[in-house]
């Protein structure tokens, strides 16, 4: 979701929330940041239209291929693996604050969860986290409604937080798995570059076992997990995610009454054992080849039923 005009939309088409709220094009094509009550307003209007739904507000994702001039970003040679994200909120704080004291007001409205993104060491969490008590602490002081039990957690987007993914689960409520810039950098192949477009393919091997050892982390942990990303609208990876015990995919609207219709047909004990094989497999061509098998082998049983 990247603006209020696509709350209709969603709503409409059978979302349970919305998983990902892209606050960076608040900042985008202007000369000046937000500031916090304009921010408010937006979050809360947000929360208002959803009736209930939950509503899961990516911090400013600030940098890479979202450049932002006027707050003065350095050029760099690599902006996709450099000071972006929560890299870029921790180091300006009073930006970072105004828009958490605006996503924190909204939640006095609503279900609201805050995320971090491009989130790399479990320090850059544990002083996220700080400044979330911070301006908790700002807004008791200053009479301002907001839930204090406000879900916090991270888009697990980067190897490193993969990694560590045990480590980063005590930290947090919930992860989400971003599987669009976690496969470039699994791959080190960028994206953008149709050279290397074959990489680029959330099926490859490496791929699906970092996503495997993520919610392996999270479930060992007792908090849950969703994905965002071209992966989760793909009713091919649906058998495998399934399996491998997603809790949420976060997709486009548009999306949506397709892949639950093909979700509804899939038996969550058999994509659990076929996870374990598919993950297995030594090629992303072997893993859709035999996806595609798995799904005609469920349409037929269902299909039987019938």
């Amino acid at each position: 979701m990247q603006g209020l005009q696509e709350l209709g939309n969603i709503v409409n088409s059978g979302a349970e929330e919305v998983g990902l709220f892209r606050t960076e094009f608040l900042y985008m094509n202007r000369t000046q940041a937000p500031d916090e009550d304009e921010q408010y307003g937006i979050y809360r209007e947000a929360v208002a239209g959803l009736d209930g739904r939950p509503l899961v507000i990516r911090t400013m994702d600030i940098g890479g291929d979202k450049p932002v001039p006027y707050l003065q970003q350095p050029h760099e040679a690599n902006p996709n693996l450099g000071w972006r994200g929560l890299r870029f909120c921790l180091a300006n704080t009073e930006v970072f604050h105004t828009q958490l004291r605006a996503i924190l007001r909204a939640s006095a409205h609503g279900p609201v969860r805050v995320m971090f993104p491009m989130v790399s060491t479990v320090d850059e969490v544990v002083a996220a986290r700080r400044e979330v008590d911070t301006v908790q602490a700002q807004l008791k002081q200053a009479g301002l409604d907001f839930d204090p039990k406000t879900q916090v957690g991270i888009m697990v987007e980067v190897p490193a937080a993969a990694e560590t993914a045990d480590a980063l689960a005590a930290q947090v409520d919930f992860f989400s798995i971003g599987t669009n810039d976690l496969t470039q950098y699994v791959m080190a192949a960028d994206r953008g570059n149709p050279k290397v477009a074959d990489l680029i393919d959330p099926f490859q091997p490496a791929v699906l076992r970092t996503i495997q050892r993520t919610i392996r982390a999270a479930k060992k942990a007792g908090i849950w997990v969703g994905m965002c990303g071209a992966m989760a609208g793909d009713p091919m990876a649906a058998p495998i995610l399934l399996g491998l015990g997603l809790d949420e995919f976060s997709m486009n609207a548009a999306q949506v009454p397709e892949f639950k219709l093909s979700f509804s047909q899939l038996s969550a004990d058999a994509c659990a054992r076929f996870s374990e094989e598919a993950v297995a497999l030594d090629s992303a061509g072997q893993v859709r080849d035999r996806t595609a098998a798995f799904l005609a082998e469920q349409a037929a049983v269902t299909n039987g039923k019938h």
